[in-house]
Parts: C-alpha cells; structure tokens; sequence
C-alpha cells in the first residue's frame, strides 16, 4: 500500500525530473558535492552573481515563494518577529486632609504626606504643602507633589493629580497628562525622593473658600502610569489547554462512591470515602489510618461534635470532604437549599473549626476569607471567639477592627455573641480596648476609651490577666 501512494505521489506532484531511478556513480567513492544556489535576488543581483544550477527547482521556488513568506519566510529567508510595546501600569491613591484649617502656618516647605502606595513595582507618596514649597511663593499659595518614596533609577512615569469638588456638581480640578501628548515625553525620576507637581497648585484663599473644601476637610486623588517597555513574540500555532477537571472528577468519585474503602457515620447520615485520598490531605486522617497508632483496615469511623445542632443533616462534614476531593469550598446553598446569611454564617465557622481538627490549613484560610467578607454587628463577636480558639490572626485582627469602629461598638455589645465572647474569651476585651484607642485617636480618644471601658464592664483602674481574671492596680 505504502509502494503505491509513493508512486502516485511521485506521479502528480510537480517534482520534476524524479520520476527516474537514482541510480549511484560507480566510481564515485563520497558523494558529488550539491550546485551553489543563486544568490538572493536572482540575476538582477548585480555583475559576478553566480546563474543558478538548480535547473527546474527554480519554478518550485517561484511557486512557493508565497507561502513561504507567510510561515515567516521571505525570499527563502526564514524570518523572525517580534514587538516591542510601551505601556503603562496604572495605580491611583486617594489622600484626605482632615482638618485642613489647622494645618496652615506650618511654614514654607513643611509638607503633610499621605501613606505610601505601590504602582508598577515602586512606592510612592503624595506631598502636599499648605502654606506651599517656595519662600517666595509667601504662602499664596498650596503646593501637590507626587514623590518616588522608593528605591529607583530613571523610573518613566505619567502623572495625575484631581482636587475633588465635594458639592457634587463634579468641577473637579484636573492635572492629567494621560490623555495629551507631551513633548518630552513621561517624566523621568532619578532617585528616591525625586518629585514631579506644581509648586503653584492652587491659591489658598480660593479653596478655603470653594466646594473643593466640605467639613474643614480636603480630598486629593492621584494615578499614578509608570511606563514599562515588555517584548512580545507572535506565535504562528497555539493549541488551547483546557483548564484542569481534577477536582470535579474527584467530586463525582466522592458521590459515586466507587471504590470507597471507608464510612464515616455522622448522625443519622453515612458518607463513603477513600483513605488514601483523605490521607493525601489530612495529617490527622493520615494518622488515624496508617500512623504509628493507626488501624489501616478499619473500614466505619463515627464522627462526634462536628455539626451544628440546629441541622437535621450534617452539613458540615459533607463540606469538608468535597473541599478534601476538590480543593474548593462549596457554596453552602448547594449543600442545604436557601439559607439565611446568619445560618450561612454559622456552617462556615464550624467549618472553620473542622478544618482546625482535622489540620486542613487552605480550608481553614478559605473559611476565614469568608467570614470576613459577611462580617456584621450579629455575628463578629462568635466570629472573633472562634478566631481566639483556633489561632487565626488574620480574622482575630479584622473582628477587632470592625467592633472598634464607633458605629459598630454599641451593636455588637447588645448581642448575645458578646455574652459568649466575654464568658469564653475574657482576654480579648483587653485587646478590644487597646484596639478602640488605635482606631479612634482623635481629641476625643480618650473619653471614648473610659466610656468603653465602663461599658464593658471594666474599671479604668482595672486590668485582665491571662487567665481572664480583673487585677486591679494598687495606687
């Protein structure tokens, strides 16, 4: 078969004069070396361009050429390309003055600077000079400047600064060079604490006296554009890869129950798994298996004080084994039908303290990212228990922020999780306080600070031990 699509190939396509044997000089011993070809350009190359002994190749040449050059040949060149692409990353930061009144008389040159913000690989700042930066200026007038607040040599930037007009009317004041072409291009930062803005940004006694100003307070936004040079390389062939189905092949061997090799008995409902993928996942199912102590061949295991009591079917371990299967967490809906947000609430916080039993650490950071994302006056004071009891720092430190802000405090202390939190977590009223004197540091800090203390039920003299036992200070 193989012979006979040879011979038709050779039969009809245009390779001319190889239809005839090859046959082999005798007495050649290596072979005959191959004809020069033409040089590039044919005969109009010039005088002592060498004529061609390709014979009829020449017309195949000719033929092709064409397609040649478009898989990146030309002339029979191969030929590479690529592109060169400037753009920039875009960051934006928005800066308040508050008290903008009291900030005046600081003097020619003292400037109030924002927190630093990162954009393209750099920190920057915002420099903002009341009674503005230059002596001679005689503090008519403000001063804005953007300044490199990090290590850097010759970093291009674009630059945008935006006064807001707080009256709603949208007149904001606009220093943009993102949407005009400049003539020497983006600006150049040499060094750490090059700045770029306008020493003469705006006369002061205008803004005190403009909607830019509302409640003695001052709203700054700033982009930042750093320009990066990146090479991009066309590919003529891609195939798509489609994104991973493991985990969903994982989830239907968990339903199925195919070659299940262990129940787990939680209530009145049973689930079927594999050990060794629990194992893979779980150090403490690893342990209970094939540890020191395991026992391999135990085929039922009861599981105890993992569900809520409030649910007729065990949510909560089914969660957890489809997160084991499929590294995600399930939406709780799909597990129980339409919930509450608080019942939504309260399956992830037994979640989060499964994942603690059984040493599945992303589980236990995925459960956290939740709670935080529907954190409320309801449920942050079970929430911040939970954290205390399972060490997660990251949750602990946003419950105390979020009942240390004014609005939040008095709600959260009506609740009955506030009751829990003080009878089983009494050391965290202390750091509740500490974190009430961070958040609100204005003149009123420390009223607030005594009123709180006498809310919670603590006296100003009064200190909380490990223990959770009142020490109070001798005078």
């Amino acid at each position: 078969m193989s012979r006979i699509v040879l011979s038709w190939l050779l039969e009809f396509l245009p390779f001319p004069n190889l239809t005839r044997p090859f046959r082999r000089p005798r007495r050649c011993l290596r072979p005959s070396p191959l004809p020069l070809p033409a040089p590039i350009g044919g005969p109009e190359a010039g005088a002592g361009a060498r004529p061609s002994n390709l014979g009829p190749w020449n017309d195949m040449e000719k033929e092709t050429e064409k397609g040649k050059a478009g898989h990146g040949e030309q002339n029979g060149l191969n030929v590479s390309r690529s592109k060169s692409i400037c753009e920039t990353v875009n960051g934006s930061h928005e800066y308040t003055i508050k008290g903008f009144s009291l900030a005046k008389g600081m003097g020619s040159g003292k400037y109030m600077s924002s927190d630093t913000f990162a954009v393209g690989g750099f920190q920057w700042a915002i420099y903002f000079y009341p009674d503005g930066k230059n002596p001679e200026d005689n503090s008519l007038y403000v001063s804005v400047f953007i300044a490199l607040a990090s290590e850097g040599t010759d970093v291009r930037a674009l630059f945008e600064l935006t006064m807001i007009d707080q009256s709603g009317k949208g007149n904001h004041k606009v220093h943009s060079h993102f949407e005009r072409a400049l003539e020497g291009g983006p600006y150049t930062l040499k060094y750490r604490g090059s700045m770029w803005g306008y020493k003469r940004f705006y006369r002061r006694t205008a803004l005190e006296t403009s909607d830019y100003l509302k409640d003695d307070c001052l709203v700054m936004h700033c982009t930042v554009g750093v320009v990066r040079n990146r090479i991009e390389t066309p590919t003529q062939f891609s195939i798509n890869v489609p994104s991973s189905d493991l985990g969903q092949c994982l989830k239907e061997l968990l339903k199925s129950g195919i070659g299940s090799d262990i129940v787990f008995q939680v209530g009145d409902e049973t689930f079927q798994a594999h050990k060794q993928i629990l194992a893979a996942r779980s150090p403490v199912f690893n342990a209970q298996f094939f540890g020191l102590i395991g026992n391999p061949d135990v085929d039922r295991v009861i599981v105890d004080d993992v569900e809520p009591p409030v649910f007729k079917e065990p949510p909560v371990f089914k969660a957890m084994l489809i997160f084991i299967y499929s590294d995600e967490l399930p939406d709780v809906h799909e597990l129980i039908g339409s919930v509450s947000m608080s019942t939504s609430t309260i399956i992830i916080q037994h979640l989060l303290a499964a994942a603690d039993r059984y040493g599945l650490e992303r589980l236990s950071l995925l459960c956290e990212a939740k709670l935080c994302e529907g954190i409320t006056a309801d449920t942050v004071a079970t929430t911040l228990a939970l954290a205390e009891q399972h060490q997660c720092v990251q949750l602990k430190n946003v419950c105390l922020k979020f009942i240390a802000i004014r609005e939040n405090l008095g709600a959260v202390m009506q609740t009955e999780g506030f009751d829990y939190l003080e009878a089983t977590c009494p050391t965290v009223l202390a750091e509740l306080l500490e974190t009430v004197a961070v958040v609100d540091d204005d003149s009123g800090s420390a009223c607030r600070k005594r009123s709180v203390s006498s809310n919670l039920g603590l006296n100003s003299l009064d200190s909380v031990d490990v223990s959770g036992r009142r020490l109070r200070r001798r005078m």
